[in-house]
């Protein structure tokens, strides 16, 4: 991880839950970069991801402060997901 000393993006009025299920999402993302992620793990953690945010308007804003703090960006990683067939998908290329 490039800084480890930031903060995910999340909303105050989430239940403890649906912080862990965005939470999850977000660490499926960093893996991707990092270390490689199951491609089950990232859509599954998407779809749980969408169950808590729904509309596709905070879904990029959320994405754009997630990618802001981190430098990671979620788009790519589920472009990938939904196109690969493969079981286990690394990012490689364009990082910064």
């Amino acid at each position: 991880m490039r800084n480890q000393n930031y903060a995910y993006p999340l909303e105050s009025h989430w239940s403890i839950s649906e912080m862990d299920t965005v939470i999850a999402f977000w660490r499926a993302v960093e893996d991707a970069y990092e270390t490689g992620v199951s491609r089950q793990t990232v859509l599954s953690c998407y779809q749980a991801f969408k169950a808590v945010v729904p509309s596709k308007m905070e879904e990029k804003q959320l994405e754009r402060q997630f990618a802001r703090v981190s430098g990671y960006e979620p788009y790519p990683v589920l472009q990938q997901a939904r196109e690969s067939q493969a079981k286990f998908i690394k990012m490689v290329g364009d990082e910064k």
